[in-house]
């Protein structure tokens, strides 16, 4: 008797799973690089509103890992001889800015002395103050009234005496060198010779002011430089002619110690 073939065939169920989204990964990923875009974000901000010396610090960074960069400073650094100079730096930038607070100190102080006195208000305005990388700049700055010095002459008039006393008075008060400079406009200096020019004018100007700061107070130790420029650093430089040309700087230097 023939057997029946399909009586012996075992029967075989397929069950077929289906992946629930919550237990795939995909979704990490995708997480993940979210985060990434978000810190990034982050960090782009706070450089942007971050001060210089953070910025050329991330830039040094990224040009050099290892941790140093000339000029940028350093985020790693084993070197004991770069610790040195980076310490050096710090400290020049800590003096500098103490420096800095005692000028504009005084800077008040000398605008306060000329509001207060009548007799030299009305120059409040020919006066400038303006800080520089060198140190405080002060300028007097002649107008068409010649309040300062006379048409031609390197003699000061009795207002700007006054003012340079009080200067020189102030920055006695200071250790820091001095560096006075006298300044033309373009007109050339007529004086019946050629041995005597805008050059000569403007160094005769500035040694005359240099005598009424020390009349003032200032040491005269602190005098380090007497510049005659003539007309070659023009305050303004469109119009050379232009009488703010004609002035007297008196630089305070910063100091190194």
């Amino acid at each position: 008797m023939a057997q029946n073939d399909n009586s012996e065939q075992p029967i075989i169920i397929k069950k077929i799973k289906k992946g629930g989204g919550h237990h795939g990964g995909a979704w990490k990923v995708a997480y993940a690089d979210f985060v990434t875009a978000m810190m990034a974000l982050f960090i782009v901000l706070w450089i942007l509103s971050a001060g210089e010396d953070v910025k050329q610090a991330v830039a040094g960074y990224f040009k050099d890992p290892v941790g140093f960069q000339s000029g940028g400073g350093k985020l790693i650094n084993t070197n004991p001889q770069l610790n040195l100079l980076d310490e050096n730096i710090l400290r020049e930038r800590e003096l500098k800015e103490m420096q800095r607070k005692k000028f504009e100190k005084m800077q008040h102080e000398i605008m306060n002395q000329l509001s207060d006195n009548e007799s030299l208000s009305f120059l409040l305005d020919q006066v400038k103050f303006e800080m520089t990388d060198e140190g405080l700049r002060i300028e007097m700055i002649d107008s068409s009234k010649d309040v300062f010095f006379r048409l031609g002459s390197s003699q000061l008039k009795n207002e700007a005496a006054i003012i340079l006393n009080k200067i020189g008075s102030e920055i006695n008060k200071l250790p820091n060198k001095v560096a006075i400079e006298g300044h033309t406009d373009i007109r050339p200096f007529n004086h019946g010779s050629l041995e005597y020019t805008n050059y000569e004018l403007s160094a005769d100007r500035a040694n005359s002011a240099r005598r009424a700061l020390l009349k003032g107070g200032l040491d005269e130790s602190q005098i380090e430089e007497i510049r005659g420029y003539a007309a070659n650093r023009l305050r303004d430089q469109d119009d050379p002619y232009n009488l703010v040309n004609r002035r007297i700087s008196i630089v305070i230097k910063y100091s190194e110690k």
